[in-house]
């Protein structure tokens, strides 16, 4: 995997994993970790042998969202923000929508678009010390990131409006009650748990998996009808692969299935 200035790209077998790496600043984004992020999950995409990503943090923290200490170097103007909006929305689009399941491994603040950059993934495993908040309103910003879209998704219209307004920052067990999050686990099994996690997925089938994950994110703008056609024109692709064969033949030879994604 490449080198980057702000980012860590580990593999471990079928899993890759993106590691934010800017301890210094709780791992905020920057200009520079935003392009990076584009190009790490280009890079991702393009290795056959990746069936899963994990996103984390590094040294104790997912990501404290936005780099406040560059908002106070200087005024930024209205088309220098939406710039910037738009170079973390370009990525965050892409995390929706890319083509393996996503993991994001939290631990730590997640909070304003670092939240956000957990929320675009497709499953949430957090330790007991994370700590989850859209804290826009703190400093007289509005949610960027996607949390207009994904939080009222996952918490309802009326919870997420709540949590805009106040930007009160929750704790696990309250991400986890209000749907927020997967999984609650002890900070010391956090890695073991995310690992394990990744891997069962990762051996599973990929083609299903990939056209599975894109009918869910479909279906939240479509109406039954079309979700129905989109299932059966995927069902139909699924069950002509080798791997639907190899899926039948383990099951009456009671093994595991050996998924190749073909």
């Amino acid at each position: 995997m490449s080198a980057y200035k702000t980012l860590l790209v580990e593999r471990a077998g079928a899993t890759a994993t993106v590691v934010l790496n800017r301890p210094e600043v709780r791992n905020a984004l920057d200009l520079v970790m935003r392009q990076e992020l584009l190009a790490a999950l280009d890079e991702i995409e393009a290795d056959a042998e990746v069936r899963v990503l994990v996103l984390r943090g590094a040294s104790g923290h997912f990501c404290a969202g936005g780099d406040v200490r560059t908002m106070r170097e200087r005024r930024y103007t209205s088309a220098e923000g939406r710039a910037r909006v738009e170079m973390l929305n370009r990525f965050i689009v892409r995390l929706v929508n890319f083509p393996r399941p996503t993991l994001a491994m939290v631990e730590g603040v997640a909070v304003g678009a670092g939240c956000n950059l957990a929320l675009a993934c497709d499953l949430v495993v957090a330790s007991e010390d994370a700590k989850f908040g859209e804290v826009f309103a703190k400093i007289g910003l509005v949610p960027d990131g996607g949390g207009t879209y994904l939080l009222p998704r996952l918490v309802g219209l009326a919870r997420a409006k709540e949590l805009i307004f106040t930007a009160e920052i929750i704790d696990a067990a309250e991400a986890l009650r209000l749907g927020l999050i997967n999984r609650v686990v002890p900070a010391r099994e956090l890695a073991a748990v995310t690992r394990d996690l990744a891997e069962r997925i990762a051996a599973g089938p990929p083609l299903a998996l990939r056209m599975a994950k894109e009918l869910v994110n479909r279906a939240a703008a479509s109406d039954l009808d079309t979700a129905f056609n989109l299932e059966a024109f995927a069902q139909g692709v699924a069950i002509a692969s080798d791997d639907h064969q190899e899926g039948v033949s383990a099951f009456f030879e009671k093994r595991r299935p050996r998924f190749t994604g073909r």
